[in-house]
């Protein structure tokens, strides 16, 4: 007897031994039955289908549901890349080659085992709406999943493919519209969380829309945006930019409609006709119109997007949700090709800028002083991008009664600044999902100390709490105030620091900039600031 105990206990054991830790998760949820992976308390689901995939003659259409599926569909596998250029040059943002297909929209889901009504956080990837994917290693949910927030990370249409305009493709249209098919799939990937998030634990109606640069520039997209409306509950734009951006039909702004780009684009490829742009290889499609420098951006088209992003929100047409909006003071140390050469002298510099300015001539000079010509410069090109766009943000959404949160990430780390590049543009991305051991070769590798950790476990409380509540509160951190009358922000430097009155006069000069370019009416408001700034023109009534 006991020798047969003895051999029954230890094949029991061996038996245990060989098993799973856990077994995989499954999920049934109205668009189909799915497994992921287990990974500690956090369920992981990869690569999940959302549309139709817009490849072949379903190119340059919006996006269409997905049937419901049979059986179980494996979701341990990350879904490819949108198609995009690859870069020849490398930078702090090179990684290895991605795997990329026209067969793209898919999204990934982390979500606490135990999850139930939890928020949700979904995340779109920045890349200049050209480039960028879901599947990058820095996006990982985990940590955030494990503050009890479901994390979403999706892929969207990029590039021509993704923000393409044409009179035959408007033609096409129920709406007589072309362009947006980007943003077309976000907002799909939006309703098909609606949908279906609650199989998961996630509570639908509380989610909240981040992003980072384009990613950033696409939830003010989804803010301004009637298609999107009551599909989120709260947005973070992390480094966003409101710029002009082409009208679907009319020059305007000093730049050619959105059709008469495409018109342009299919001359220079030799394509008589959309069909003959369907017929092309996906890459080859994709090659040539970065090489034509097509310039994707959505397109007012009066239904998706209805108006400039600055004059929906100046109406206050736009979603009316709690924000958490900020950037970084080193944007530009790695973004150079957006800021012109310093000049010669700094009685150059500042003979251009009276020339340019006029008026404005020293509030600029007083902000953007000659005494560091390059610290101005990349100043000049950052405030007028990221930094008026973030504090426009929260000042729009204060006025409506939102809670509106303000921040400037100024963390720097010796492999970081010794390469020239303080709090650049994304820096604070593997901090708010605590990745930064999943950086790319070429990223300036942070130390492992516990400041940084600290650093970035605050970021972490800060931005999931937002997600939960709609106000930012951190464990063994300062409290996070509101924008509001005092004009506060947060100052993210070794530790989180609060202050008030962000980079006095920043906004104001920006912002009588941009009015007075929409009150001309022909000049665009991006990049063409300072140096490289038309004559600006001159005071309004409209204008401060």
């Amino acid at each position: 007897m006991s020798g047969r105990f003895f051999i029954a206990a230890a094949a029991t054991l061996l038996l245990a031994l060989a098993a799973p830790c856990s077994a995989a998760p499954v999920v049934k949820a109205p668009a189909g039955t799915l497994a992921g992976q287990a990974d500690g308390t956090v369920n992981v689901f990869k690569g999940i289908p959302y549309a139709q995939p817009p490849v072949g003659p379903l190119r340059w259409k919006p996006p269409a549901p997905l049937p419901h599926w049979s059986g179980t569909k494996q979701a341990t596998e990350f879904g490819p890349a949108c198609i995009q250029p690859v870069s020849k040059f490398v930078s702090v943002y090179s990684g290895p080659a991605l795997p990329m297909s026209e067969d793209c929209l898919t999204l990934n889901i982390w979500a606490p085992a135990n999850a139930h009504n939890a928020p949700v956080f979904l995340w779109i990837y920045g890349g200049a709406l050209w480039g960028g994917a879901s599947r990058e290693p820095m996006y990982d949910g985990t940590r955030l999943a494990e503050r009890g927030v479901i994390v979403v990370s999706i892929n969207y249409r990029l590039g021509v493919l993704g923000w393409l305009a044409h009179p035959q493709l408007s033609a096409e249209s129920p709406q007589g519209i072309s362009g947006n098919y980007g943003l077309l799939d976000q907002i799909a990937a939006l309703r098909w969380v609606k949908d279906n998030i609650g199989a998961f634990g996630g509570d639908p109606s509380n989610v909240t829309i981040a992003g980072e640069s384009a990613g950033g520039l696409s939830v003010m997209y989804l803010m301004a945006s009637p298609d999107a409306r009551g599909l989120f509950a709260k947005a973070i734009a992390e480094s966003a930019y409101m710029v002009s951006t082409p009208a679907l039909k009319d020059s305007k702004y000093g730049m050619p409609s959105a059709e008469s780009i495409g018109e342009k684009l299919a001359a220079a490829l030799h394509a008589p006709n959309i069909a003959a742009l369907r017929a092309m290889d996906a890459r080859a499609l994709t090659d040539a119109a970065a090489a034509a420098f097509f310039p994707p951006f959505g397109a007012v088209d009066g239904h998706v997007l209805p108006d400039q992003l600055v004059t929906v929100f100046d109406k206050r047409e736009e979603a009316p949700v709690p924000i958490l909006a900020g950037f970084n003071q080193g944007e530009i140390r790695s973004l150079r090709i957006l800021a012109p050469k310093v000049p010669a002298s700094a009685a150059d510099y500042e003979k251009t800028i009276r020339a340019k300015y006029g008026d404005l001539a020293d509030a600029f000079l007083k902000l953007y002083p000659s005494s560091n010509m390059q610290e101005s410069i990349w100043a000049t090109t950052r405030d007028a991008l990221y930094g008026w766009t973030a504090e426009r943000l929260v000042r729009d959404q204060t006025a409506i009664g939102q809670p509106s949160y303000l921040y400037l990430f100024d963390h720097g780390y010796p492999a970081m600044d010794n390469a020239g590049l303080h709090a650049f543009h994304a820096s604070e991305l593997p901090y708010v999902f605590g990745t930064v051991d999943r950086l790319g070769p070429n990223w300036p590798k942070p130390p492992a100390t516990p400041e940084e950790a600290k650093l970035s476990d605050a970021m972490i409380g800060y931005w999931t709490s937002f997600a939960r509540t709609g106000k930012p509160v951190a464990a063994n951190a300062p409290d996070w105030p509101a924008y509001d009358s005092t004009a506060a922000y947060m100052h993210f430097t070794r530790a989180p620091e609060p202050s008030t009155h962000l980079m006095p006069g920043m906004f104001t000069l920006n912002e009588d900039v941009v009015c007075r370019r929409r009150a001309a009416g022909d000049v665009a408001w991006n990049w063409n600031v300072g140096l490289v700034s038309p004559p600006l023109p001159p005071q309004t009534s409209n204008c401060p």
